[in-house]
Protein backbone atom coordinates (compact mmCIF):
# COMPACT_ATOMS: atom_id res chain seq x y z
CA UNK A 1 0.00 0.00 0.00
CA UNK A 2 3.00 2.53 0.63
CA UNK A 3 4.09 2.17 -3.16
CA UNK A 4 0.22 2.90 -4.24
CA UNK A 5 0.77 6.37 -3.43
CA UNK A 6 3.82 6.95 -4.95
CA UNK A 7 3.64 5.03 -8.33
CA UNK A 8 -0.15 6.22 -9.35
CA UNK A 9 -0.37 9.40 -7.92
CA UNK A 10 -3.68 9.94 -9.40
CA UNK A 11 -5.42 7.74 -7.18
CA UNK A 12 -4.36 9.57 -3.94
CA UNK A 13 -7.24 12.02 -4.13
CA UNK A 14 -9.47 9.99 -5.61
CA UNK A 15 -9.08 7.56 -2.64
CA UNK A 16 -9.00 10.98 -0.69
CA UNK A 17 -12.16 11.72 -2.22
CA UNK A 18 -14.39 8.23 -1.57
CA UNK A 19 -12.93 7.30 1.95
CA UNK A 20 -11.69 10.77 3.64
CA UNK A 21 -12.82 14.21 3.80
CA UNK A 22 -14.29 15.22 -0.06
CA UNK A 23 -15.23 18.24 1.02
CA UNK A 24 -11.77 19.25 1.88
CA UNK A 25 -10.82 17.20 -1.47
CA UNK A 26 -12.60 19.60 -3.14
CA UNK A 27 -11.29 22.53 -1.25
CA UNK A 28 -7.68 21.86 -2.14
CA UNK A 29 -9.03 21.16 -6.25
CA UNK A 30 -10.51 24.35 -6.46
CA UNK A 31 -7.53 26.24 -5.07
CA UNK A 32 -5.31 24.30 -7.37
CA UNK A 33 -3.45 22.87 -4.25
CA UNK A 34 -4.02 18.74 -4.93
CA UNK A 35 -0.16 18.69 -4.86
CA UNK A 36 0.52 14.62 -4.48
CA UNK A 37 4.15 15.05 -2.82
CA UNK A 38 6.87 11.92 -2.97
CA UNK A 39 9.63 13.42 -0.98
CA UNK A 40 10.44 16.39 1.86
CA UNK A 41 13.76 17.36 2.62
CA UNK A 42 15.00 20.66 4.93
CA UNK A 43 12.28 23.25 3.50
CA UNK A 44 10.93 22.10 0.09
CA UNK A 45 8.64 19.37 -0.87
CA UNK A 46 8.88 17.64 -4.03
CA UNK A 47 5.78 16.47 -6.18
CA UNK A 48 5.59 13.38 -7.79
CA UNK A 49 6.57 16.00 -10.97
CA UNK A 50 9.74 16.58 -10.02
CA UNK A 51 8.80 20.38 -9.19
CA UNK A 52 10.23 21.81 -5.74
CA UNK A 53 7.76 23.58 -3.57
CA UNK A 54 9.58 26.23 -0.67
CA UNK A 55 7.47 25.67 2.44
CA UNK A 56 6.48 28.77 4.49
CA UNK A 57 3.56 26.54 5.89
CA UNK A 58 5.44 23.79 7.91
CA UNK A 59 2.34 22.19 9.09
CA UNK A 60 0.99 25.01 11.20
CA UNK A 61 4.53 25.10 12.30
CA UNK A 62 5.07 21.48 13.17
CA UNK A 63 8.04 21.19 10.96
CA UNK A 64 10.33 23.76 12.34
CA UNK A 65 13.67 21.88 11.61
CA UNK A 66 12.53 21.78 8.46
CA UNK A 67 11.47 17.92 6.80
CA UNK A 68 13.35 14.79 7.93
CA UNK A 69 16.18 16.55 10.06
CA UNK A 70 18.57 13.94 9.74
CA UNK A 71 19.59 14.43 13.70
CA UNK A 72 15.86 13.78 14.24
CA UNK A 73 16.03 10.50 11.99
CA UNK A 74 18.70 9.13 13.45
CA UNK A 75 17.42 9.55 16.76
CA UNK A 76 14.58 7.62 15.90
CA UNK A 77 16.24 5.09 13.86
CA UNK A 78 18.52 4.02 16.80
CA UNK A 79 15.39 3.48 19.04
CA UNK A 80 14.16 1.28 16.35
CA UNK A 81 17.14 -0.55 15.65
CA UNK A 82 18.07 -0.87 19.33
CA UNK A 83 14.50 -2.40 20.19
CA UNK A 84 14.30 -0.03 23.16
CA UNK A 85 11.10 -0.51 25.34
CA UNK A 86 8.25 1.51 24.25
CA UNK A 87 8.12 3.10 27.77
CA UNK A 88 4.61 3.04 28.15
CA UNK A 89 1.56 2.27 30.48
CA UNK A 90 3.87 0.19 33.36
CA UNK A 91 7.27 1.19 32.69
CA UNK A 92 9.75 3.89 32.65
CA UNK A 93 12.63 4.33 30.30
CA UNK A 94 15.35 6.77 30.37
CA UNK A 95 14.00 8.48 27.63
CA UNK A 96 10.84 10.38 28.99
CA UNK A 97 12.59 11.13 32.47
CA UNK A 98 15.80 12.75 30.08
CA UNK A 99 13.50 14.81 28.18
CA UNK A 100 11.41 15.78 31.00
CA UNK A 101 14.36 16.88 33.00
CA UNK A 102 15.82 18.61 29.49
CA UNK A 103 12.40 20.90 29.34
CA UNK A 104 12.35 21.69 32.89
CA UNK A 105 15.80 23.42 32.72
CA UNK A 106 14.63 25.91 30.12
CA UNK A 107 11.50 27.33 32.15
CA UNK A 108 11.04 29.50 35.50
CA UNK A 109 12.35 27.13 38.45
CA UNK A 110 8.35 26.32 39.65
CA UNK A 111 7.74 23.96 36.38
CA UNK A 112 9.13 20.79 37.41
CA UNK A 113 6.79 18.50 36.47
CA UNK A 114 5.70 16.91 33.00
CA UNK A 115 3.27 15.09 31.61
CA UNK A 116 3.41 13.56 28.08
CA UNK A 117 0.53 13.54 25.69
CA UNK A 118 0.16 12.70 21.74
CA UNK A 119 -0.71 16.40 20.23
CA UNK A 120 -1.74 19.88 21.54
CA UNK A 121 -5.55 18.90 21.85
CA UNK A 122 -4.45 16.23 24.14
CA UNK A 123 -2.30 18.53 26.22
CA UNK A 124 -5.33 21.65 26.60
CA UNK A 125 -7.30 18.55 28.00
CA UNK A 126 -4.79 17.73 30.43
CA UNK A 127 -4.10 21.34 31.57
CA UNK A 128 -8.10 22.18 31.92
CA UNK A 129 -8.60 18.44 33.82
CA UNK A 130 -5.65 19.22 36.35
CA UNK A 131 -7.07 23.01 36.91
CA UNK A 132 -10.09 21.45 37.90
CA UNK A 133 -8.44 18.93 40.65
CA UNK A 134 -6.10 21.73 41.65
CA UNK A 135 -9.28 24.11 42.33
CA UNK A 136 -12.64 24.45 44.38
CA UNK A 137 -13.99 26.78 41.26
CA UNK A 138 -14.76 25.59 38.16
CA UNK A 139 -14.92 28.56 35.56
CA UNK A 140 -12.76 28.43 32.54
CA UNK A 141 -11.72 31.65 30.87
CA UNK A 142 -10.08 32.43 27.32
CA UNK A 143 -9.79 34.95 24.77
CA UNK A 144 -11.50 35.87 21.41
CA UNK A 145 -10.45 34.88 18.36
CA UNK A 146 -8.39 31.94 20.82
CA UNK A 147 -7.66 28.45 18.95
CA UNK A 148 -6.38 25.76 21.49
CA UNK A 149 -7.73 22.34 19.32
CA UNK A 150 -10.97 20.64 18.54
CA UNK A 151 -11.12 18.18 20.94
CA UNK A 152 -14.39 18.60 23.47
CA UNK A 153 -12.82 20.42 26.42
CA UNK A 154 -10.66 22.74 23.76
CA UNK A 155 -13.27 23.54 21.32
CA UNK A 156 -15.04 24.77 24.97
CA UNK A 157 -12.73 26.88 24.81
CA UNK A 158 -11.73 28.32 22.11
CA UNK A 159 -12.64 31.57 20.40
CA UNK A 160 -14.52 30.89 17.12
CA UNK A 161 -17.97 29.98 16.79
CA UNK A 162 -17.61 28.49 13.42
CA UNK A 163 -15.69 25.50 14.90
CA UNK A 164 -18.58 25.28 17.22
CA UNK A 165 -21.86 24.70 14.98
CA UNK A 166 -23.86 22.11 15.42
CA UNK A 167 -21.56 20.45 18.28
CA UNK A 168 -23.06 21.96 21.55
CA UNK A 169 -23.94 21.91 23.93
CA UNK A 170 -20.51 22.01 25.62
CA UNK A 171 -18.57 22.38 28.61
CA UNK A 172 -20.41 24.97 31.09
CA UNK A 173 -18.35 28.09 32.41
CA UNK A 174 -16.38 28.90 29.73
CA UNK A 175 -16.51 32.36 28.75
CA UNK A 176 -14.21 34.79 26.25
CA UNK A 177 -12.67 37.84 27.01
CA UNK A 178 -10.78 40.37 24.37
CA UNK A 179 -7.38 39.59 24.18
CA UNK A 180 -4.92 42.14 25.73
CA UNK A 181 -8.06 43.38 27.96
CA UNK A 182 -7.07 43.45 31.34
CA UNK A 183 -10.22 45.01 32.60
CA UNK A 184 -12.76 42.34 31.47
CA UNK A 185 -10.24 39.41 32.55
CA UNK A 186 -10.59 40.89 36.22
CA UNK A 187 -14.14 41.46 36.02
CA UNK A 188 -14.65 37.67 35.21
CA UNK A 189 -12.28 37.04 38.47
CA UNK A 190 -13.89 39.63 40.99
CA UNK A 191 -17.24 36.90 40.21
CA UNK A 192 -14.77 34.59 42.65
CA UNK A 193 -15.61 31.88 40.18
CA UNK A 194 -12.83 31.25 37.97
CA UNK A 195 -10.40 27.98 37.90
CA UNK A 196 -8.12 28.62 35.16
CA UNK A 197 -7.54 31.52 32.38
CA UNK A 198 -6.02 30.05 29.65
CA UNK A 199 -4.33 32.35 26.50
CA UNK A 200 -1.76 31.75 23.44
CA UNK A 201 1.32 33.44 23.77
CA UNK A 202 0.34 35.11 20.05
CA UNK A 203 -2.94 34.15 18.97
CA UNK A 204 -2.53 32.35 15.92
CA UNK A 205 -5.01 32.70 14.05
CA UNK A 206 -3.89 36.06 12.93
CA UNK A 207 -0.74 36.47 14.52
CA UNK A 208 -1.84 38.69 17.46
CA UNK A 209 0.97 39.67 19.42
CA UNK A 210 0.21 40.94 23.00
CA UNK A 211 1.26 44.69 24.81
CA UNK A 212 4.83 43.92 25.94
CA UNK A 213 2.64 44.79 29.75
CA UNK A 214 0.11 42.41 28.87
CA UNK A 215 0.85 39.02 30.35
CA UNK A 216 2.93 40.74 33.58
CA UNK A 217 -0.73 41.90 34.00
CA UNK A 218 -2.70 39.06 33.47
CA UNK A 219 0.32 37.61 36.21
CA UNK A 220 -0.81 39.87 38.73
CA UNK A 221 -4.27 39.30 38.17
CA UNK A 222 -4.06 35.31 38.28
CA UNK A 223 -2.35 35.79 41.55
CA UNK A 224 -4.73 38.05 43.21
CA UNK A 225 -7.23 36.24 42.64
CA UNK A 226 -6.14 32.67 42.98
CA UNK A 227 -6.54 31.53 39.54
CA UNK A 228 -4.32 29.43 37.97
CA UNK A 229 -2.62 30.85 34.32
CA UNK A 230 -1.69 28.43 31.66
CA UNK A 231 0.31 29.99 28.90
CA UNK A 232 -0.49 27.96 25.81
CA UNK A 233 3.26 27.53 23.43
CA UNK A 234 2.26 25.00 21.37
CA UNK A 235 2.86 26.98 18.44
CA UNK A 236 5.00 29.56 19.94
CA UNK A 237 7.65 27.09 21.91
CA UNK A 238 10.65 25.51 20.99
CA UNK A 239 12.16 28.84 19.02
CA UNK A 240 9.45 29.83 17.22
CA UNK A 241 9.41 33.38 18.30
CA UNK A 242 13.62 33.77 18.65
CA UNK A 243 13.26 32.05 22.06
CA UNK A 244 12.86 29.28 23.73
CA UNK A 245 9.82 29.97 24.96
CA UNK A 246 7.25 33.34 23.95
CA UNK A 247 7.11 33.52 27.37
CA UNK A 248 10.50 35.21 28.20
CA UNK A 249 9.86 38.05 26.25
CA UNK A 250 7.49 39.24 29.13
CA UNK A 251 9.50 37.76 32.03
CA UNK A 252 6.29 35.65 33.46
CA UNK A 253 5.77 32.59 35.08
CA UNK A 254 3.00 30.78 34.34
CA UNK A 255 1.49 27.95 36.56
CA UNK A 256 1.06 25.54 33.28
CA UNK A 257 3.26 25.61 29.65
CA UNK A 258 1.76 23.57 26.92
CA UNK A 259 3.96 22.44 23.84
CA UNK A 260 3.54 20.02 21.21
CA UNK A 261 3.91 20.49 17.18
CA UNK A 262 7.61 21.38 16.73
CA UNK A 263 8.62 19.39 20.08
CA UNK A 264 9.44 16.17 17.75
CA UNK A 265 10.70 18.43 14.99
CA UNK A 266 8.02 17.28 12.94
CA UNK A 267 8.65 13.94 12.43
CA UNK A 268 5.99 12.24 15.39
CA UNK A 269 3.11 12.81 17.16
CA UNK A 270 4.10 14.26 20.62
CA UNK A 271 3.02 17.04 23.46
CA UNK A 272 3.88 18.00 26.80
CA UNK A 273 1.98 19.75 30.10
CA UNK A 274 4.81 21.48 31.97
CA UNK A 275 3.60 22.31 35.55
CA UNK A 276 4.22 22.79 39.15
CA UNK A 277 4.27 20.48 41.94
CA UNK A 278 1.76 21.74 44.00
CA UNK A 279 -0.57 21.04 41.02
CA UNK A 280 0.99 17.71 41.03
CA UNK A 281 0.28 17.24 44.73
CA UNK A 282 -3.81 17.94 44.18
CA UNK A 283 -4.25 15.52 40.81
CA UNK A 284 -1.92 12.51 41.98
CA UNK A 285 -2.35 13.13 45.56
CA UNK A 286 -1.91 9.23 46.47
CA UNK A 287 -0.91 6.25 45.82
CA UNK A 288 -4.31 5.15 44.68
CA UNK A 289 -4.56 8.35 42.50
CA UNK A 290 -0.91 7.85 41.09
CA UNK A 291 -3.05 6.75 37.44
CA UNK A 292 -5.79 8.88 37.96
CA UNK A 293 -4.68 10.39 34.70
CA UNK A 294 -2.47 9.04 32.04
CA UNK A 295 -1.55 8.66 27.74
CA UNK A 296 -1.44 5.31 26.22
CA UNK A 297 1.33 6.31 23.82
CA UNK A 298 2.30 9.53 26.06
CA UNK A 299 6.15 9.07 26.70
CA UNK A 300 6.70 6.44 24.12
CA UNK A 301 10.27 6.21 23.27
CA UNK A 302 9.75 7.33 19.73
CA UNK A 303 8.44 10.70 20.31
CA UNK A 304 10.82 10.93 23.43
CA UNK A 305 13.64 10.43 21.35
CA UNK A 306 12.53 12.97 18.77
CA UNK A 307 12.03 15.49 21.55
CA UNK A 308 15.93 15.01 22.68
CA UNK A 309 17.16 15.42 19.16
CA UNK A 310 15.13 18.34 18.63
CA UNK A 311 16.13 20.19 21.71
CA UNK A 312 19.82 19.31 20.80
CA UNK A 313 19.80 20.36 16.78
CA UNK A 314 17.71 23.91 18.17
CA UNK A 315 21.09 24.69 20.64
CA UNK A 316 23.96 22.60 18.58
CA UNK A 317 22.76 24.89 15.33
CA UNK A 318 22.27 28.09 17.27
CA UNK A 319 18.79 28.17 15.88
CA UNK A 320 17.54 31.10 18.56
CA UNK A 321 20.20 33.48 16.71
CA UNK A 322 19.49 32.29 13.15
CA UNK A 323 15.26 32.94 13.70
CA UNK A 324 16.12 36.37 14.92
CA UNK A 325 18.86 37.10 12.13
CA UNK A 326 15.88 36.17 9.30
CA UNK A 327 13.03 37.72 10.91
CA UNK A 328 14.73 40.94 10.52
CA UNK A 329 14.92 40.17 7.01
CA UNK A 330 11.37 39.63 6.45
CA UNK A 331 10.11 41.94 8.51
CA UNK A 332 12.24 44.68 6.90
CA UNK A 333 11.16 43.47 3.72
CA UNK A 334 7.71 43.68 4.81
CA UNK A 335 7.49 46.70 6.03
CA UNK A 336 8.94 48.17 2.39
CA UNK A 337 5.95 46.40 0.63
CA UNK A 338 3.24 47.87 3.09
CA UNK A 339 4.80 51.25 2.07
CA UNK A 340 4.59 50.02 -1.51
CA UNK A 341 1.45 48.40 -1.89
CA UNK A 342 -2.42 50.03 -1.04
CA UNK A 343 -3.73 46.47 0.21
CA UNK A 344 -1.31 45.37 3.00
CA UNK A 345 -3.16 46.61 6.27
CA UNK A 346 -0.31 45.79 8.80
CA UNK A 347 2.35 43.61 9.19
CA UNK A 348 2.89 41.46 12.32
CA UNK A 349 6.31 40.04 12.98
CA UNK A 350 7.63 37.54 16.13
CA UNK A 351 10.31 35.75 15.16
CA UNK A 352 9.29 33.11 12.05
CA UNK A 353 5.89 34.19 13.49
CA UNK A 354 4.58 36.16 10.33
CA UNK A 355 1.05 37.40 9.87
CA UNK A 356 0.41 39.92 6.85
CA UNK A 357 -3.04 41.18 7.16
CA UNK A 358 -4.75 42.69 4.16
CA UNK A 359 -7.02 45.41 3.82
CA UNK A 360 -9.88 46.96 1.61
CA UNK A 361 -7.87 48.72 -1.26
CA UNK A 362 -8.49 52.54 -2.23
CA UNK A 363 -8.50 52.50 -5.55
CA UNK A 364 -12.31 51.93 -6.83
CA UNK A 365 -11.52 48.85 -9.18
CA UNK A 366 -9.90 46.85 -6.28
CA UNK A 367 -12.28 47.93 -3.76
CA UNK A 368 -14.95 46.90 -5.81
CA UNK A 369 -13.52 43.10 -6.61
CA UNK A 370 -12.75 42.96 -2.64
CA UNK A 371 -16.69 44.02 -1.85
CA UNK A 372 -18.01 41.53 -3.90
CA UNK A 373 -14.83 38.59 -2.61
CA UNK A 374 -15.32 39.61 1.09
CA UNK A 375 -19.47 39.00 0.60
CA UNK A 376 -18.59 35.81 -1.14
CA UNK A 377 -16.69 34.15 1.73
CA UNK A 378 -14.56 34.79 4.55
CA UNK A 379 -11.10 34.40 4.35
CA UNK A 380 -11.59 34.46 0.26
CA UNK A 381 -9.59 37.46 -0.17
CA UNK A 382 -5.96 36.55 0.90
CA UNK A 383 -5.94 33.92 -1.29
CA UNK A 384 -5.43 36.44 -3.92
CA UNK A 385 -2.14 36.30 -2.95
CA UNK A 386 -1.19 32.80 -1.07
CA UNK A 387 -2.75 31.03 -4.82
CA UNK A 388 -0.42 32.78 -6.99
CA UNK A 389 2.49 32.28 -4.19
CA UNK A 390 1.93 28.07 -5.05
CA UNK A 391 0.89 28.29 -8.37
CA UNK A 392 3.59 30.85 -9.98
CA UNK A 393 6.13 30.56 -7.48
CA UNK A 394 5.62 27.10 -5.99
CA UNK A 395 5.67 28.59 -1.78
CA UNK A 396 3.02 27.43 0.09
CA UNK A 397 1.76 29.82 2.05
CA UNK A 398 -1.76 29.82 4.43
CA UNK A 399 -4.93 32.14 5.06
CA UNK A 400 -5.47 30.55 8.83
CA UNK A 401 -9.47 31.02 9.27
CA UNK A 402 -12.23 33.49 7.86
CA UNK A 403 -9.48 36.40 8.08
CA UNK A 404 -7.48 37.96 5.71
CA UNK A 405 -4.70 37.43 7.09
CA UNK A 406 -1.69 35.70 5.24
CA UNK A 407 -0.30 33.29 7.89
CA UNK A 408 3.80 32.25 7.67
CA UNK A 409 5.60 30.07 9.98
CA UNK A 410 8.55 29.27 7.97
CA UNK A 411 11.25 26.50 9.33
CA UNK A 412 13.36 28.23 12.00
CA UNK A 413 16.62 26.74 10.05
CA UNK A 414 15.33 28.54 6.86
CA UNK A 415 18.66 29.86 4.55
CA UNK A 416 18.84 33.59 3.78
CA UNK A 417 18.59 32.32 0.35
CA UNK A 418 15.40 30.97 0.67
CA UNK A 419 14.35 33.93 2.34
CA UNK A 420 14.87 35.82 -0.47
CA UNK A 421 13.15 33.63 -2.80
CA UNK A 422 10.27 34.30 -0.50
CA UNK A 423 10.30 37.99 -0.77
CA UNK A 424 11.18 38.19 -3.97
CA UNK A 425 8.19 36.08 -5.07
CA UNK A 426 5.59 37.88 -2.84
CA UNK A 427 6.41 41.52 -4.24
CA UNK A 428 5.98 40.14 -7.98
CA UNK A 429 2.69 38.85 -6.54
CA UNK A 430 1.92 41.74 -5.48
CA UNK A 431 3.44 44.49 -7.85
CA UNK A 432 1.06 41.62 -10.25
CA UNK A 433 -2.02 42.38 -8.43
CA UNK A 434 -1.76 45.99 -8.22
CA UNK A 435 -1.61 46.09 -12.07
CA UNK A 436 -4.48 47.27 -14.23
CA UNK A 437 -4.83 43.93 -16.11
CA UNK A 438 -4.00 41.30 -12.90
CA UNK A 439 -5.03 38.15 -13.85
CA UNK A 440 -4.76 36.94 -10.31
CA UNK A 441 -8.27 39.38 -9.42
CA UNK A 442 -10.07 37.82 -12.39
CA UNK A 443 -8.73 34.07 -10.91
CA UNK A 444 -10.25 34.84 -7.78
CA UNK A 445 -13.61 36.36 -9.02
CA UNK A 446 -13.37 33.08 -10.86
CA UNK A 447 -13.57 30.78 -7.45
CA UNK A 448 -15.75 32.90 -6.64
CA UNK A 449 -18.62 32.89 -9.42
CA UNK A 450 -17.75 28.42 -9.25
CA UNK A 451 -19.01 28.20 -6.10
CA UNK A 452 -21.45 30.53 -4.75
CA UNK A 453 -24.83 31.28 -4.87
CA UNK A 454 -26.68 32.71 -7.88
CA UNK A 455 -26.90 36.42 -7.05
CA UNK A 456 -23.28 36.71 -6.21
CA UNK A 457 -22.48 34.54 -9.28
CA UNK A 458 -24.65 37.30 -11.33
CA UNK A 459 -23.10 40.20 -9.05
CA UNK A 460 -19.42 38.95 -10.23
CA UNK A 461 -20.53 38.64 -13.67
CA UNK A 462 -21.45 41.77 -13.84
CA UNK A 463 -18.40 43.25 -11.95
CA UNK A 464 -15.91 41.40 -14.54
CA UNK A 465 -17.48 42.77 -17.48
CA UNK A 466 -17.57 46.63 -16.10
CA UNK A 467 -14.00 46.13 -14.50
CA UNK A 468 -12.02 43.32 -16.32
CA UNK A 469 -13.36 43.59 -19.86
Amino acid sequence: MLHLSLNQPELVYELAAEHDNPNWVKVLRILKMDKTYQSAEKSWYTDTDGIKYLDFHTGEGVASLGHNHPVVKKAITEVLEKNIPGGIQIQYNALSGRLAKEITSLLPKKLNKVFFTNSGAEAVETALKFARSFSKKSRFISCVNAFHGLSFGALSIIGEDYFKEGIGPLLPGCQTVEFGNLQQLEDEFKKNDVAVFISEAIQGREVTIPDQDYFMGVQQLCKKYEVLFIMDEIQTGLGRTGKMFALEHWGVEPDMVLIAKALSGGIVPVGAVIYTDEIYAKVFNNLRRSYVHHSTFGRNSLAMAAGLATLSVIEDENLLEHVSQMSQKIHDALLTFQDKYEIIKEVRVQGLMIGIELGAPRSIKMRVNWEIIQAASPGLFAQLIVLPLMEEHHIIAMVSGENDVIKLLPPLNITADEVDYFINALDQVLNEVHSSHSKNWARLLDIVKSTSHSSIKSYVKSAQTLLLG
